[in-house]
């Protein structure tokens, strides 16, 4: 059975940081790009980061310079380092891998 299990979320004032984790389990994940998504209330959900098997990486354009994926291949472990963090940061972030694996996701609150 595939989960992904997201941790790390939480409020944190503007200008701070937040370290989001995902473990992964049940299939090789080694070999599958893996991601982070959010998605705000009203808003459609949208890619934040995500990092290929080999470890190239892609942003979104509104948090390129801030945040930083990274992975852990022998944890199965997928982070995300957000830094700098706006208060249009917030969101529900949920860790997906390929092919259309998700997380339940966890709650980053971004105070002003």
């Amino acid at each position: 059975q595939v989960q992904l299990v997201e941790s790390g979320g939480g409020l944190v004032q503007a200008g701070g940081s937040l370290r989001l984790s995902c473990a992964a389990s049940g299939t090789i994940f080694r070999r599958k790009a893996m991601g982070w998504y959010r998605q705000a209330p009203g808003n459609e959900r949208e890619l934040v980061a995500v990092i290929a098997s080999g470890g190239s990486t892609n942003y979104a354009d509104s948090v390129k310079g801030r945040f930083t994926i990274s992975r852990d291949y022998l944890k199965n472990m997928v982070y995300l380092q957000m830094n700098s963090l706006k208060p249009e940061d917030t969101a529900v972030y949920n860790c997906w891998s390929e092919p259309a694996y998700w997380g339940q996701g966890t709650q980053v609150t971004v105070s002003s």
